[in-house]
């Protein structure tokens, strides 16, 4: 009746406050129940000019930390980020019949197969069902439902035997160790593969039995597609770009920032060189992993790590259809790359740092469960090196084909930031052409400092689904210049906004390596000096006669 449950850039600013007023309670006795029944976050054009994305992010960071006792239950539907912003707590139940999921079935049929009718197999991809969602950990406990629909009384007894037991458990717990659990348990989220002899014996006898059984996989066509957490992988495509081509017509080709171009004819080299920019009115087109590097990294310092980290070797078999084998194998041959996110040491202006990349030109920059591991992995580099972290957001959102593990990476890396944070070491988020659904709604919209590149694309919803919803789109109000404007008023409505600031700085490409060593020169410069262990003497050996 409500927005179909949907909560406004307004709702969550009001969930935020609550949070910071419990956080002044007697922590030791008060909990907190969330219930969800929604479609997905507000995608409104309202929503989207106040950071809606930020919000989300911010929601499931307090959620990680928050030192209280937390329960959540989803009680229809669960879509997408909107759901997740409230559903990361210590105990998690779902109702037996309520689905939970990356994208809700229609859409995901409508956008990977073209066809809207073909909803079964959309759920087998996307697995939203509650026992489902609990072998892949997504939810703790199931609630029963009565065989009635309408008898309303019955459910009411299952969610409060749901809720009373669940606070029967947590008050057992410490506070302390819960929060730690969380952590633990973020760091999980799509590692589904289990390792070990007695895995592999057990992987041996069910392969022939599962394949017995198991329907022909669904017949998942390669097409350019956008959803409420991803935008089309053609967006920023220029076309070939071998060597016998000498210029590159201004505004032809897909994408680009949305300034259209000025037509010109430019020499493929000097358009190179500028970063896939035109030198003369500054419309962009989207910059892979590779001219990233080349663009803030001194020449030759950037060192890849995790490089091989594969799919195959985090999901089970069983997780990974032949379509998406097909798919993976197709990306590889768009990108230099192994997978969507690139991370590594380099060196910018001989500050050392550590790089979180992500890669447009692979799948789209989505975020799918390898993406989310080396980001982690990434994060716990810098943590033992001491070292800052920079990111670049790149992304259409979270990877249709892994479900809802794709999802749960949002909490992966916002996981991953915290701890960034709570080392105190400097993170940097550049949010690059086009930074949108998942990605922009967890890791990307937490740096100490966000850059965006001109004419960026900053928000959730891309404007082709906003339209299909029904939605006005201004499409300028929601590039990063816009949003800019509007960060230099959030100081004016901090108690709306709360922690967040919005974009700091609109910087070129061009200046965006000279622009972040400016910060990192400022961090060195007021960051306090480690302290030095004092050396511990050494014990003269008594000797005995």
């Amino acid at each position: 009746k409500l927005n179909y449950g949907m909560l406004t850039s307004d709702d969550h600013s009001f969930i935020m406050s609550i949070l910071k007023k419990l956080r002044k309670q007697d922590l030791e006795n008060t909990y907190l129940f969330t219930i969800v029944d929604t479609y997905g976050a507000d995608i409104s054009m309202y929503s989207a000019q106040r950071f809606q994305a930020f919000f989300i992010a911010h929601l499931i960071r307090a959620f990680l930390t928050i030192p209280i006792r937390t329960i959540s239950l989803i009680l229809g539907e669960g879509g997408s980020g909107g759901a997740l912003a409230i559903q990361v707590t210590d105990i998690r139940g779902q109702m037996e019949d309520a689905l939970y999921a990356t994208a809700p079935p229609e859409s995901m049929a409508s956008i990977v197969f073209r066809d809207p009718e073909r909803i079964e197999d959309a759920l087998a991809i996307l697995k939203p069902t509650a026992k489902e969602l609990r072998n892949l950990g997504v939810i703790d406990r199931i609630v029963p439902c009565p065989e009635e629909v309408t008898n309303t009384e019955e459910t009411a007894e299952n969610i409060g035997q749901f809720l009373t037991k669940a606070v029967k458990d947590l008050s057992k717990a410490k506070i302390n160790k819960l929060v730690k659990k969380r952590e633990i348990r973020a760091k999980q989220y799509g590692l589904s593969k289990k390792s070990g002899p007695l895995h592999d014996i057990k992987r041996y006898f069910e392969k022939p039995i599962k394949k017995a059984f198991r329907k022909p996989p669904p017949d998942i066509k390669t097409v350019n597609y956008s959803t409420p957490i991803e935008v089309s992988q053609d967006y920023g495509d220029i076309g070939p770009r071998g060597e016998a081509t000498e210029y590159v017509q201004c505004g032809a080709g897909r994408g680009g920032n949305g300034s259209g171009g000025c037509g010109k004819l430019i020499p493929l080299q000097d358009f190179l060189d500028n970063f896939n920019v035109c030198p003369d009115c500054g419309h962009s087109y989207t910059l892979g992993a590779t001219g990233w590097i080349d663009c803030l990294a001194d020449t030759g310092s950037f060192q890849e790590l995790y490089r091989n980290l594969t799919v195959d070797q985090l999901m089970e078999t069983n997780g990974i259809t032949g379509h998406y084998q097909e798919f993976l194998a197709k990306q590889k041959g768009r990108s230099h790359f192994n997978e969507s996110l690139v991370v590594g040491s380099a060196r910018i202006y001989h500050f050392k740092v550590v790089m979180a990349i992500s890669d447009f030109y692979f799948s789209g920059g989505s975020m799918g469960v390898v993406f989310g591991e080396k980001f982690r992995r990434a994060a716990d580099y810098a943590i033992q090196e001491n070292l800052p972290f920079i990111s670049l957001c790149c992304s259409g959102g979270a990877r249709l084909y892994e479900g809802i593990s794709a999802l749960m990476q949002m909490v992966k890396t916002i996981e991953s930031v915290n701890r960034l944070k709570r080392h105190g070491l400097p993170y940097i988020s550049i949010l690059a052409d086009p930074s949108t659904g998942g990605a922009i709604a967890s890791y990307a919209a937490l740096g100490d400092i966000i850059i965006a590149e001109p004419g960026a694309l900053v928000i959730f919803a891309g404007p082709r689904v906003m339209k299909s919803r029904g939605f006005d789109v201004d499409e300028k109000n929601v590039r990063a210049d816009s949003l800019y404007k509007i960060s230099g008023c959030i100081y004016d409505k901090l108690s709306y906004y709360h922690d967040i600031r919005g974009i700091q700085e609109i910087c070129t490409r061009k200046e965006m390596k000279r622009c972040l060593a400016k910060y990192l020169d400022l961090s060195c410069k007021i960051a306090p000096k480690p302290k030095r262990r004092p050396k511990k003497k050494k014990a003269r050996k008594a000797l005995m006669f």
